[in-house]
């Protein structure tokens, strides 16, 4: 495995705009604050440790695994949350994505996880991190882009209509499909919400999760037609792990969080010379040293409580299968 040549997603874009156009197949990924790109073909990919999987079927474990997670104390996250909840009444936000890092301690390394991960979105940077994500950030098919913000889990001990009724969450996903509705705007007209608050539901090794998301559609301008990495840029970064507005409200996670996220919240994806379809890299585990890390969060609003947060932090760290 070789040294991955990170450049900055500025730089990338032109290349995915180029390959776009052509219609020369690529994948690639990029981290939160967009500083960290990569992009390439398959074979690059593979030669450099990089493992790429969109929407394929999976392997089933031969084995059990041990899984211990120690997460912040409730009253380090109750300080994270308060900032928040400042700007919150303050109205320099309505909507913010808050999360934390969660020491966890298992058998599975990041290939073992990778491998029988049950997914849409896997991502392996070897010896790095590992992503198995539920949440599509868009697809482009025939000059057409989607978006399904994710927003709003429970546990299935519920039924399905408790999280689609519940005050909170109704008012978590109202405002992100509003913020990813006025996104894509900024590329695509007109703009149509296909489906609103449907539920899936999402296997953990502790009991699965209700996850509520949207479709939202529209027609791509003329002029961007192709250029995925002018779209991407225009897009970035993923409303749906910073909140609205995203501006202040990313200065306040940043100062509520005080850590960096890294490739966590980024976003991956793979052009196949037609189509385009990306992911955004939550449910993600990194490898510092001899110690995993999995980062996880939650949408708040001021109808949050922190408790219930809390929690909702700690039941999205799991093995997921």
């Amino acid at each position: 495995m070789l040294d991955i040549p990170y450049v900055s997603f500025t730089d990338v874009s032109e290349q995915l705009d180029a390959w776009g156009i052509s219609g020369t197949p690529f994948v690639f990924f990029v981290n939160y604050d967009q500083s960290q790109a990569w992009a390439g073909s398959r074979e690059d990919a593979e030669r450099l440790g990089i493992h790429l999987e969109i929407r394929k079927g999976n392997q089933s474990p031969q084995q059990s695994f041990s899984f211990d997670k120690k997460p912040i104390s409730y009253d380090s996250y109750l300080s994270k949350f308060e900032i928040v909840q400042k700007g919150l009444r303050y109205g320099d936000s309505f909507l913010a994505n808050l999360t934390a890092e969660t020491l966890i301690d298992t058998d599975a390394n990041l290939r073992d996880i990778f491998a029988y991960a049950q997914a849409a979105y896997k991502l392996h940077v070897e010896n790095q991190f590992v992503v198995f994500s539920p949440e599509c950030f868009i697809q482009i098919r025939d000059n057409q882009i989607y978006s399904f913000p994710m927003k709003g889990t429970s546990s299935t001990e519920d039924g399905p209509e408790a999280l689609r009724k519940n005050p909170k969450e109704q008012a978590e996903h109202a405002t992100i499909v509003d913020l990813i509705r006025n996104d894509l705007s900024q590329v695509a007209f007109p703009i149509r919400v296909e489906k609103y608050k449907y539920i899936d539901e999402v296997k953990t090794h502790e009991g699965n999760l209700w996850q509520m998301s949207s479709v939202i559609s529209g027609t791509l301008l003329p002029h961007l037609q192709g250029r995925y990495g002018q779209i991407l840029q225009t897009l970035l970064p993923a409303g749906s792990i910073t909140g609205a507005p995203k501006p202040a409200t990313m200065k306040m996670i940043q100062a509520a969080e005080n850590y960096d996220r890294g490739f966590y919240t980024g976003i991956m994806g793979e052009f196949d010379g037609k189509n385009l379809d990306t992911g955004v890299m939550i449910r993600f585990i990194e490898q510092r040293n001899d110690q995993k890390i999995f980062k996880s969060g939650g949408g708040i609003t001021v109808y949050s409580e922190p408790r219930k947060e809390y929690e909702e932090l700690i039941q999205k760290v799991y093995l997921p299968f």
